[in-house]
């Protein structure tokens, strides 16, 4: 009879009885009771009560009753701590068995009882297990050290155990190897900065002698710490490639994928004239390749890791298209994944193969696929210009089919293919008119409204199809509205006789009847540039087009970099970096490819150098990308052309038209569009339209802000505040603690003096923190290493990182404290300065401080007063630059200074400011400008501290 039987009974009484049988001397019942108890453990029953009969049951020989019991004990054993205990020295006899398999056993237990009690008193038969004579308890033994790690890592650091692991690496048995370096690798990740796996030539010697014979789960904790590591030179990393290779056959696609992470990564240091190089790509595609004939979800990884490869290395797979065909019966998942690397793939070479398929795809019944295989055609036609005939010729025959769906989304992809080849084939502009009633959709109505805008003046009753779709101007979409409202405005430009009625409605029902605040300014705008200079429009509205580019889809280089080191990984299946979706990523590292043979750059192992991961990460949010509009608007060149002409009368004119900055940021960035005509001129106007008055130097325009000559010094030391009565004597059985924060050669430190008030001497001293706002922890132990003796006061400097668990405090700079010596455990609170906070690269960049300072709400601006403060701007600048406070422009308009200064938290969050200092004026004001408005309080203390200290 099989064991199910033992999930089918529901005595009641059952416990009582199963306590009578676990006692019972017979071992056969015992073992039958022992099963029954698994059983209702199983199925959710309390059996908790029997926990000291069941630990009894530990005292046998038996090998299977032996593995139940502990599966009991690692259950319960965190609700019955106290009970747990009766276990340990069932486990300490367990490891010295004759059996290896029962000392793997106890030793594996041990690793997953999570009570704080009972760990130490595992450490010694731990310790023995690691130089057991077996390596199936050595292996064992290797993976305990890194579970008993995450319950406590100041333990197993005291104990030793981790340089215990470090010599396991040089271990006989290759699975104890695998082991090892699992855990050594498990126990890095959450210490990113303790270079525990120490890679050196000698390591990746043994790693890769071992890499042969281990279990396939063996071989990818080896391969994975491998694809850590940075060859010295592209010899070694042809000599590591050459014995990866073979992993490349494997039947785990989980090996293959590591083996071709680790080619990958390596071949950047490879020269490309290198013959080696040449084979390399060739035996790289076979394997990729093969992965394709798996199961649908095994397919769906594999496709995802081949388009990042294809995206690094298109020549890999470039003679491999037919691979990527899709059969009939992939799922829809798998369908579209193959159709992007489809795309991705496509060459003159072999474009006419992939036309003929996308043709065929898109008389499919499956409707996401069938959009997606006519989008592609229009990639086709932008990537491979030889094709883009061809392309729209195709497309053509498919609006002709009159299919709905296939009509609009070939109306999007022809959009583009106009962007890209202007003047070529707007003879398809009449057959795309004829389909205009069918369109329901807001993509394919704003296309084919920017089609009729852009080409007008050949369309002869362009301004009778935009005003069809005028009628129904507030149920269309916010996308097709400023799509609409911008191809009216083209039509007028082009034809302003016959459409300044229809201009007029499309402006007022833009600003008058519209809530949509981009609408509303978007036709303010057109408005202001209509009414004061239709050349300037002109030269703005219709100005040429920049051609699009082909792949628009492509993953920026430093995130590809980041993602091919970690192909085989869910982050190689979402395409997003581990730190966008591991939760308490502080200690995820950031990792990059090396630099390629003869680049120039240098080389460094991201274990050996943090200064590596750091440079890959991308940067934060606050700041826009330079590929964004306001990018582009700030990449223009705002110097006014420099004529000799009368001094410029100071009206509010003028002053509208150039000063950009006359008001500070504030008036530039925070003032809303309200302004005087002038200001909607200047917007538009090119220099060669501009008044007369406008084109003479403006004292204090760009240049004047940016000019940073003005006298800026060399900054200060940081400001560090005297030292306050954090715990009192009275509060803390005699032991008093004074206390400041610092931050000294970027290293945070919490600075104390601890006097002993008492009668006894005091020793064994340890901190903690709470969870806190930054994640402020200790970065080492407290460092009191005599006995601190009545009477007796002691300086301790601890270093702290930010890298530990997050909670938003009250105040946000309060931190919570727990100080242990042999007499007892002592709370108390401070609030650290949050310059201590600011990293040293927080200066930005001019052009992007503009740009961040006008992306910030205007809501999260918070204005303070400095009072009674005697400096200069010069001298206020040089000593907030000592505590990472940077100005990075300075201006002065009508005898007050103002600068612009900005910080950057360690957390990546940056905080802009402006002050502005009026001579004679002893009361200084702050603007400040973050994302995370909470910050500017404790930034404004900051500010007053250093300034008037």
């Amino acid at each position: 009879m099989t064991d199910s039987k033992y999930f089918t009974t529901t005595k009641k009484g059952e416990i009582f009885e199963l306590k009578a049988e676990l006692n019972s001397d017979k071992k056969e019942k015992k073992k039958e009771a022992v099963k029954k108890v698994i059983a209702s453990m199983t199925v959710g029953k309390d059996v908790s009560a029997l926990f000291p009969d069941v630990v009894n049951c530990m005292q046998t020989d038996n090998l299977e009753l032996k593995k139940l019991v502990y599966l009991y004990l690692m259950n319960y054993a965190k609700s019955q701590p106290d009970m747990a205990i009766m276990a340990v020295n069932t486990f300490v006899k367990d490891c010295e068995d004759p059996n290896p398999l029962i000392r793997a056993l106890a030793v594996r237990t041990m690793g997953c009882i999570r009570v704080d009690k009972i760990t130490e008193y595992l450490c010694e038969p731990l310790r023995k297990c690691l130089k057991d004579e077996d390596p199936y308890v050595r292996k064992t033994a290797a993976v305990c050290v890194a579970k008993l790690h995450d319950i406590n890592a100041q333990l197993v650091e005291d104990q030793g155990f981790l340089d215990t692991l470090k010599d396991l690496i040089s271990d006989s048995n290759p699975m104890v190897v695998a082991n090892a370096v699992a855990a050594l690798s498990e126990i890095a990740e959450s210490h990113p900065n303790s270079n525990l796996l120490d890679l050196n030539p000698q390591t990746i010697n043994k790693l890769l002698t071992a890499l042969n014979e281990c279990t396939e789960w063996g071989q990818i904790f080896i391969l994975d710490c491998l694809a850590n590591y940075t060859p010295r030179d592209d010899r070694e990393s042809q000599s590591i490639c050459e014995r990866v290779t073979p992993r490349l056959s494997h039947a785990n696609s989980a090996v293959v994928l590591s083996a071709v992470k680790v080619l990958m990564k390596f071949m950047e240091m490879l020269p490309k004239d290198l013959d080696y190089y040449g084979t390399l790509l060739k035996k790289l595609a076979p394997p990729l390749v093969t992965l394709l004939s798996a199961e649908p979800e095994l397919q769906y990884v594999a496709l995802r890791n081949i388009n990042l490869i294809v995206q690094r290395r298109p020549e890999i797979l470039k003679h491999e298209m037919k691979v990527f065909f899709v059969k009939y019966n992939d799922p829809i998942y798998v369908k579209l994944e193959k159709l992007d690397i489809m795309i991705r793939l496509a060459s003159q070479a072999n474009i006419a193969q992939v036309l003929a398929e996308l043709k065929e795809y898109a008389t499919e019944v499956d409707v996401d696929f069938v959009r997606k295989a006519v989008r592609a055609i229009g990639r086709c036609a932008i990537k491979v210009e030889q094709s883009a005939e061809r392309c729209v010729s195709t497309l053509l025959d498919l609006i002709q089919t009159k299919v709905n769906y296939v009509v609009q989304e070939a109306i999007v992809v022809i959009k583009d293919i106009f962007r890209k080849y202007p003047n070529k084939y707007e003879s398809v502009i009449a057959t795309l008119c004829e389909n205009l009633d069918s369109l329901d959709e807001p993509e394919a109505r704003a296309a084919m409204i920017w089609i009729v805008g852009e080409y007008a003046e050949r369309i002869d009753n362009a301004d009778e199809l935009l005003e069809s779709f005028l009628e129904g101007f507030h149920d269309e979409s916010t996308q097709v509205q400023l799509q609409l409202l911008t191809a009216i405005v083209k039509l007028f430009l082009k034809k302003p006789t016959e459409t300044q009625e229809l201009v007029q409605q499309v402006l007022s029902l833009a600003t008058q009847d519209s809530d949509n605040p981009d609408l509303r300014d978007r036709g303010y705008i057109y408005w202001r540039l209509l009414s004061t200079d239709p050349v300037a429009a002109k030269e703005v509205v219709l100005a040429e087009k920049p051609l699009i580019s082909e792949e628009t889809d492509l993953i920026e280089p430093t995130l590809l970099e980041e993602l091919i080191c970690h192909i085989g990984t869910l982050a190689s299946v979402y395409h997003k970096p581990p730190s966008a979706f591991v939760e308490g990523s502080r200690g995820v590292q950031h990792k990059r490819l090396p630099g390629s043979a003869g680049s120039g750059e240098s080389v460094e192992s991201p274990d050996t150098s943090s200064a590596a991961g750091v440079s890959t990460e991308a940067p934060t949010a606050v700041i826009p990308s330079q590929g964004d509009l306001l990018g582009d608007l700030l990449n223009l060149d705002l110097t006014p052309p420099t004529t000799t002409g009368p001094p410029p009368p100071s009206s509010g004119m003028q002053m509208g038209a150039m000063d950009l900055l006359g008001g500070g940021l504030d008036s530039l960035l925070g003032g809303d569009l309200g302004g005087s005509p002038a200001m909607g001129a200047a917007f538009g106007a090119a220099p060669a339209v501009m008044p007369a008055s406008f084109t003479a130097p403006v004292g204090g325009g760009l240049d004047d802000l940016f000019d940073l000559g003005g006298g800026v010094g060399a900054p200060m030391g940081s400001y560090t505040a005297p030292k306050t009565v954090w715990l009192p004597a009275m509060k803390a059985k005699g032991l008093e603690i004074l206390g400041t924060f610092a931050r000294r050669s970027g290293v945070i430190q919490m600075e104390m003096t601890l006097t002993n008030k008492a009668m006894s001497v005091m020793t064994d001293f340890a901190v903690q923190f709470n969870r806190n706002s930054f994640g402020l922890a200790p970065a080492g132990p407290l460092q009191v290493l005599t006995p601190l003796n009545p009477n007796q006061s002691i300086e301790a400097a601890l270093p702290l990182n930010t890298v530990g668990p997050v909670m938003k405090m009250e105040p946000l700079n309060n931190l919570q404290v727990a100080v242990k010596n042999n007499i007892d455990v002592f709370y108390f609170s401070s609030q650290y300065p949050i310059s201590m906070l600011f990293v040293e690269d927080g200066k930005m960049e001019r052009q992007v401080f503009l740009a961040t300072w006008k992306d910030i709400p205007n809501d999260n601006e918070a204005q303070f007063q400095i009072k009674d403060c005697h400096l200069n701007s010069d001298a206020a600048s040089n000593k907030l630059q000592g505590s990472n406070i940077f100005t990075i422009a300075k201006r002065t308009v009508e005898g007050q200074d103002m600068l612009y200064q900005s910080m950057k938290l360690t957390n990546g969050i940056w905080v802009l400011a402006e002050m502005r200092v009026q001579a004679g004026n002893p009361n200084y004001t702050v603007s400040l400008k973050c994302r995370a408005p909470e910050v500017s309080q404790c930034v404004f203390q900051t500010y007053e501290a250093v300034l008037k200290n």
